[in-house]
């Protein structure tokens, strides 16, 4: 089995483990990395994921050599696209699930290609210092099928992007986390373990909350600022009406001077 989860109370950390391929994504992989995801936003108990590749790598991408096994454009029937519905499970995996919980990719090693690409559907990304990402695919004339094209200039700028998108170049995490391609870089060794005291911290906040302002500002994509705005209101308008609690609890003495430790 390549893939396992490990849960520890409200989070799961959904582990991809094929390291003698570094992490490389087959079809077997693919598809368990899917249903695992979809176990965890369909489970009430479950807040936050993270997302680790075993190994010391992350995922050096799409299997090139079972892509060379494969014979003409049908192959990848599979994952077209419907013009209606919902899309079928993507090359890669999950990297197509609209998810209702945020997950955090933990990258160890190599992040390239449809790694790469795994690594930016999550919703925040904590690197090893030795880490690193890149357009690998670039060599071989492998597009980005998995989202890369639509979530690097969102995440990064579209100069920023075209610049990785058309060159395939290294990206070290010291860049990345300089132009916004991740959030937290930590020694090596140290990403599954700052990746899942973040998810921590995620999970104990009143959740209904967190799930409204990341379904909001995953939302506003798109829209004027008008209508980014009436969206936010009517989508959130609930939880205000249930953060008086939170706001008794203030009024009792919690969370004074911006303290998180205990709310």
């Amino acid at each position: 089995m390549t893939v396992r989860v490990e849960k520890d109370g409200a989070v799961w950390t959904v582990i991809h483990s094929r390291h003698e391929a570094r992490n490389a994504m087959d079809p077997d992989s693919a598809e368990a990395l899917y249903d695992a995801f979809r176990a965890f936003d369909a489970d009430d108990s479950a807040r936050t994921a993270v997302f680790w590749g075993e190994g010391g790598a992350f995922c050096a991408g799409w299997d090139l050599k079972h892509a060379a096994s494969l014979s003409g454009a049908d192959a990848l029937d599979p994952f077209d696209f419907p013009e209606e519905g919902e899309p079928p499970m993507a090359a890669m995996g999950p990297s197509r699930l609209d998810l209702s919980k945020p997950v955090i990719a933990a990258v160890a090693g190599p992040a390239v290609a449809g790694g790469m690409e795994l690594a930016m559907w999550a919703d925040m990304r904590v690197m090893e210092e030795t880490a690193f990402m890149g357009v690998y695919c670039r060599r071989w004339g492998v597009p980005l099928i998995d989202g890369g094209t639509v979530r690097l200039p969102r995440l990064v700028g579209e100069g920023r992007a075209m610049d990785l998108i058309l060159t395939g170049r290294r990206v070290d995490a010291e860049e990345a986390l300089r132009i916004g391609l991740c959030e937290y870089v930590v020694l090596e060794g140290a990403a599954r373990e700052k990746a899942e005291e973040l998810a921590h911290d995620i999970a104990r906040f009143p959740y209904s909350c967190v799930q409204a302002d990341r379904r909001s500002a995953r939302m506003q994509h798109g829209l004027s600022e008008q209508d980014a705005l009436r969206q936010e209101w009517w989508n959130s308008k609930i939880e205000v009406t249930k953060g008086v609690e939170g706001a008794a609890r203030f009024a009792a003495g919690k969370g004074r001077g911006g303290d998180f430790g205990d709310v």
